[in-house]
């Protein structure tokens, strides 16, 4: 069969679509979480029966950063994998998915009940000293050890596919998916040791204190790289999906593997960066860390330069002039396209609002205040969300065996558009008023009648219109998904998968990429280097520890 006519199992389609579907439910919930937080920061409305800010803040953070994401990556790499690997699934990596996909929805149920009953309002960062009740870490346990599932199941079809192709490459695709559940499974190792060995223990109240330098540290070691389990599947459209929409090549198959590596390499060992404000941790090794997090600058501009070349050429083929005529031959009416380009674009401000972030003494001006959850929305929430949006909508109808029609594009590119002008006021109010100093984290409060605070009340009342806007789009988009599930069945080839070839100058990739014990082992020394001194010392410099604390 040919690849572009390929036809998804059902049993595939099924696990693609539980984990899909469940990404976008998620979206919803998560979505009128953060509609009433905006309004209720801006000072609009008050909340009711009780119901907290904070509340509001732990559901809207894990429902939108945690579970939408981690969901719709794990479906669509199961999808590329039946694509690229034979057409199906093995059978034993499908027992795997729907065994992943089980504990991770038992698991994000139960600690979305624990948040709704204020059991569990410690921030999507569950942060010690605030400490939720001992079953919502349980919970989260499952919710990491289903992805490892997940995960496992890749490798296997993996593993086969190696065995019956000897000295074939591997589909870039698939290479990608290796390097980005790879990361996966070694950063949450840090949190699932903070979970298991200090935060159940203290929660049932097996231990009286927890090390809060120590769990911070861990929780950093598995945050900073969690950014990049978002990124990278956006990347995977970037180099892949997106020169076959636009009807081109990839500019280099080499480049895009090693730039994988390299995010692989040194996304982990770099989580002092965001504890940079924090004391315990000898400013040495918040140098080292912060040298390591500039070295994923490489990678991101080497992604730059490989997309905007491969929009170059294939504008010159199809007879682009002047220096920018290219542009005039891409797709813009196709939402294929649209959506993840308007997520590439804002990544351009979010990387650079990522470098300020990174820098010590920059950090120091804008650590505790808006600006970084406006860096936050910019970077997860349009560069990552609008691109999944944009694979949604053929990603859907490929594995339902359906046709996107011309109308469905025009739906998606209108929600795209929403989308962007809500985040233009939202992400743009909070990085303004974060340089001026209004603290993040922080339910609506005037300080006083602060003549300070006072000046922030407009730029947060723009904050709330941006976060109606974004409502709007996500009803939009949840709208568009349910016609998506009711578009035509495709009477010949439906909708394809779109895998991009590479060009024919390209060079082949060197077999030392998958040489996957060098690279752990490379990441290994890496993390050994970064985190094994500072923190022995926080270990044996431990001091008294902290109780808990219920703040709501």
């Amino acid at each position: 069969m040919s690849p572009n006519n390929h036809r998804f199992d059902r049993g595939d389609s099924q696990l693609v679509m539980a984990h899909i579907l469940f990404a976008f439910l998620a979206l919803l919930l998560g979505g009128i979480a953060g509609l009433a937080q905006g309004l209720v920061r801006g000072g609009n409305v008050p909340l009711p029966f009780g119901i907290g800010y904070y509340q509001l803040l732990t559901a809207h953070g894990v429902l939108m950063a945690l579970v939408f994401t981690t969901y719709f990556i794990i479906g669509f790499l199961f999808a590329g994998l039946a694509r690229n690997l034979g057409g199906d699934l093995l059978r034993i990596t499908r027992s795997f998915g729907w065994l992943g996909f089980g504990l991770m929805t038992v698991g994000t149920l139960w600690a979305t009940v624990l948040i709704l009953l204020n059991k569990a309002t410690v921030l999507y960062t569950f942060y010690a000293p605030l400490k939720a009740s001992p079953w919502f870490y349980v919970s989260l346990v499952l919710v990491v050890v289903g992805s490892w599932m997940s995960g496992a199941g890749m490798f296997m079809n993996y593993r086969y596919w190696k065995k019956t192709h000897p000295g074939q490459v591997t589909p870039i695709f698939v290479f990608m998916t290796v390097v980005t559940m790879l990361m996966w499974i070694i950063a949450t190792l840090g949190v699932a040791i903070e979970v298991l060995f200090q935060l159940i223990p203290w929660s049932f109240g097996w231990t009286e204190t927890v090390n809060i330098m120590l769990s911070r540290t861990l929780f950093w070691y598995f945050g900073h790289p969690l950014v990049y389990f978002w990124l990278l599947p956006a990347y995977m459209c970037w180099y892949v999906v997106i020169p076959k929409v636009i009807g081109g090549k990839m500019f280099s198959d080499a480049l895009a593997r090693l730039s994988f590596i390299m995010f692989l390499l040194f996304s982990i060992p770099v989580g002092f960066h965001h504890q940079l404000m924090e004391p315990g941790i000898p400013s040495v090794w918040k140098y080292v860390q912060v040298v390591l997090t500039f070295m994923v600058v490489v990678p991101s501009l080497m992604t730059a330069f490989s997309l905007f070349a491969t929009f170059e050429m294939h504008g010159r083929q199809v007879g682009a002039k002047g220096l920018f005529g290219w542009l005039k031959k891409l797709p813009w009416k196709d939402v294929r396209f649209f959506a993840p380009f308007m997520g590439m674009l804002v990544f351009i401000p979010a990387g650079a609002g990522g470098i300020i972030n990174a820098s010590h003494e920059m950090n120091a001006l804008v650590h505790n205040t808006l600006w970084v959850t406006g860096h936050f929305h910019l970077t997860v929430a349009t560069s990552v969300a609008l691109t999944f949006f944009g694979i949604a909508y053929w990603l859907i109808p490929a594995v339902t065996g359906r046709v996107l029609t011309p109308r469905m594009h025009r739906m998606g590119i209108a929600q795209t558009i929403v989308w962007c002008i809500g985040m233009f006021f939202m992400s743009g109010s909070m990085h303004t008023v974060g340089l001026l100093g209004s603290p993040r984290r922080t339910a609506y409060t005037t300080y006083q009648d602060n003549p300070d605070a006072l000046g922030w009340i407009p730029y947060h009342v723009a904050m709330a219109v941006g976060g109606t806007i974004l409502f709007i789009a996500v009803v939009m988009m949840i709208f568009n998904i349910v016609k998506l599930m009711l578009l035509p069945k495709a009477a010949g080839a439906p909708e394809q998968f779109p895998i991009a070839e590479t060009g024919d100058a390209a060079e082949k990739p060197p077999a030392i990429f998958e040489r996957w014990g060098v690279w752990v082992g490379v990441l290994a020394v890496l993390i050994l280097v970064a985190y094994t001194v500072p923190v022995m010392d926080l270990i044996g410099n431990a001091g008294v520890g902290s109780k808990g604390y219920r703040t709501w």
